[in-house]
């Protein structure tokens, strides 16, 4: 065993011994290297001993497949974000929530559906948990802050469902998890299932907790899987464009605004963002952890890609998940076992290599300007016009600009500073730019004051 695998695997030992974990189960997703997994302890079920095929709850891991189902239907443009959730389901109450805060847990619906569902161990199927919404409670106002809402993502869940003329098992089957090949990820539990146990806390007994069918509220955290599937998931919600590089489930770009955030989880501590469907822990300078925790009885998940920082190899996911329903080491694991996999394994360095030069329309463009008195340097690297700040942060991505089909001479920005805005381009009678705006600022070779004199010419203090 290599250096880094016995580090891993010491790491999930020290988690499983300390939170008293009866089962865990680990895997580490990577663009570059094989598949690595870990079990620890004893599956609980006579005829299927634990190995990297058993299968655990993902509780909550669960609303991440529901996100994305909802984001397929506004790329397949069956719905817009800002739709309230009446204009595809007939609802009794709240039908004003649009989609986009139900996604982000700012619509301040209630926590769960009305009724004791923890007590009787009883949810509502879809028909009830829709019939039934004027029971519920809008906690807080629209938009007012984050509040988790399982009741939610359960309405989304079923909106799709609606418009995909499915159930919400069938649309998620056909529409993600065969298209991932995630054949070990399932709406009931199989028989390679682990029993989920509470864990006594002032001995070492445990016991079995009962399985509840979530039945309508299934899209907030039914799925049952494995941590080798999860991790895959882990990294395609970090990198979609290495797993899925045709996007048959989502684009690169819509998973871009899945990981804006759109919330943080507190006022005071500003440690976990939510953006649509997905928790975002910032973990370092430019680097974020992206995916889910879950809970169900019994059970406790941590599904998490990584994205930035120097190492990272791309599609890099982790997946804990773990047969006890207190212990806090399952979701700090995938954090930790993320941030060893750069440092004890990092991505090889690949060789730099001469690259086609710059066309030359924008030859001229290339080098220093300055605006507003900040110097940027304009450069042609991967096939595309970019700027970045001469002070800016190394590990900083710069502006990448695209022309526009029929306009060359205006490009716009579509990632790093100023996404969105445009670049245009002023030529003088020789063709050479001489001048450009960038989101209407002036930039020019000389570093100048806003009326257009050169500094350098002076002026009276």
């Amino acid at each position: 065993m290599s250096v880094p695998a016995e580090r891993f695997e010491r790491a999930v030992r020290k988690a499983q011994a300390d939170g008293r974990i009866p089962a865990i189960s680990v895997a580490v997703h990577r663009a570059d290297r094989d598949l690595w997994t870990c079990v620890v302890g004893s599956s609980g079920n006579p005829d299927h001993p634990l190995d990297p095929g058993s299968r655990f709850r993902i509780g909550s891991v669960t609303k991440t497949f529901t996100a994305a189902l909802v984001m397929q239907a506004r790329d397949d443009g069956l719905l817009d974000l800002d739709d309230p959730v009446s204009a595809h389901l007939d609802v009794p109450a709240h039908g004003d929530a649009t989609v986009r805060r139900l996604l982000s847990h700012t619509s301040g619906l209630q926590r769960e559906p009305d009724g004791d569902v923890w007590d009787t161990m009883l949810a509502p199927d879809a028909a009830g948990l829709l019939a039934e919404l004027d029971r519920a409670e809008r906690v807080l106002p629209n938009a007012r802050r984050f509040h988790y809402s399982n009741l939610g993502l359960a309405i989304l869940g079923q909106m799709v469902a609606r418009l995909r003329s499915g159930t919400w098992a069938e649309v998620l089957q056909h529409r993600v998890l065969d298209p991932l090949g995630l054949a070990s990820t399932t709406v009931e539990p199989p028989p390679e299932s682990v029993v989920g146990y509470l864990v006594d806390a002032y001995s070492d007994a445990v016991r079995p907790e009962p399985r509840l069918d979530l039945g309508g509220v299934a899209p907030a955290a039914q799925l049952w899987s494995t941590a080798a599937d999860m991790a895959r998931w882990g990294a395609f919600l970090a990198d979609p464009g290495a797993v899925d590089p045709d996007g048959a489930v989502l684009r690169s770009r819509t998973l871009d605004e899945m990981r804006w955030p759109v919330t943080t989880t507190s006022d005071t501590l500003w440690s976990i963002g939510y953006g649509l469907g997905l928790e975002l822990e910032p973990v370092g300078e430019r680097i974020v952890h992206v995916g889910h925790d879950g809970a169900m009885p019994g059970f406790l998940a941590g599904v998490y890609g990584r994205r930035g920082g120097d190492g990272n190899p791309g599609a890099l996911g982790c997946a804990v998940l773990g047969s006890s329903g207190t212990a806090g080491e399952i979701t700090a694991l995938p954090h930790e076992l993320l941030r060893l996999v750069v440092e004890l394994d990092p991505a090889d360095i690949r060789p730099w290599s001469p690259g086609a030069p710059a066309p030359e329309r924008y030859r001229s463009v290339l080098g220093r300007w300055w605006s507003e008195g900040v110097e940027f340097v304009f450069s042609w690297h991967g096939g595309a016009l970019q700027a970045r700040a001469d002070q800016a942060a190394a590990d900083l991505p710069p502006a990448v600009f695209r022309p526009l089909p029929d306009r060359p001479d205006v490009l716009r920005t579509e990632s790093g500073r100023e996404v969105g805005e445009l670049l245009r381009l002023s030529r003088d009678e020789h063709g050479v730019v001489v001048r450009m705006h960038w989101a209407t600022y002036r930039m020019t070779r000389e570093m100048q004051t806003c009326d257009g004199v050169w500094v350098s010419d002076g002026g009276t203090p």
